[in-house]
């Protein structure tokens, strides 16, 4: 039998002694069935074109993609905004009454000490998120924001305007949570000239600088033809 030792010790010898020729020269020339791989040169012009118009695709899927993300989010912020206003308008109108009970105190002395100032705070943290009151005596009446109880007689008025407000009006952000109601004086006529007297710059009237006479003639100097004859 054939002893093989031998023959793997030279072959060992042999890698070592390859393996030391490489270190001590830097470099090892390629066997020569070692066939440098060419670099790519890209792919031909259909791939060209077919990898352009793919991107363009998905470029616009993209873009669309972007605008719809946009488009949702601002519908999103709008919608958060008005159902926000809505929770406000909600809770103010609920508070009216409570309003209208310190507003009634106060017209009656009856705010004093702790009461007055509790009033006063809940008229601020209201006047906070954005109420407003309306509704004075003397203001033209309008009746988009007043609602008129009553027709008052009282003078002094040229056009109908509040009299007395019987409940205060509120709005917010320009919306009327609830009219003011109030009482209504009717404008005062304006005299149009004294009894027996022609109104001036109508026929008859010297002023006019004409008469008219029985025949329907007439003359500047208030004096017919007729008349001279006579």
């Amino acid at each position: 039998m054939t002893d093989n030792t031998d023959d793997v010790r030279d072959w060992d010898d042999e890698l070592n002694d390859l393996v030391d020729g490489v270190l001590e020269d830097g470099k090892q020339d390629a066997p020569e069935d070692v066939v440098d791989m060419p670099e790519p040169q890209g792919q031909p012009e259909s791939g060209d074109k077919d990898t352009a118009e793919l991107l363009a695709e998905r470029t616009l899927d993209l873009q669309r993609l972007q605008a719809e993300y946009v488009n949702y989010k601002r519908r999103v912020d709008r919608d958060r905004d008005v159902a926000y206003q809505r929770g406000v308008e909600t809770v103010l109108a609920e508070l009216l009454p409570v309003l209208d009970g310190i507003e009634a105190a106060k017209n009656h002395g009856e705010l004093i000490g702790g009461a007055a100032m509790l009033a006063d705070e809940v008229a601020k943290v209201a006047a906070k998120h954005g109420l407003v009151e309306f509704g004075e005596e003397g203001e033209a009446f309008n009746p988009h924001i007043h609602e008129a109880l009553m027709t008052l007689d009282k003078p002094g008025y040229t056009v109908p305007s509040v009299a007395q407000v019987f409940q205060k009006g509120y709005s917010i952000a320009d919306r009327i949570l609830r009219p003011a109601r109030v009482g209504v004086a009717e404008a005062e006529l304006e005299p149009e000239g004294t009894p027996g007297e022609p109104a001036e710059g109508t026929p008859g009237d010297p002023a006019c600088g004409q008469m008219t006479t029985e025949r329907g003639e007439t003359t500047d100097g208030g004096v017919t033809g007729e008349d001279d004859a006579r």
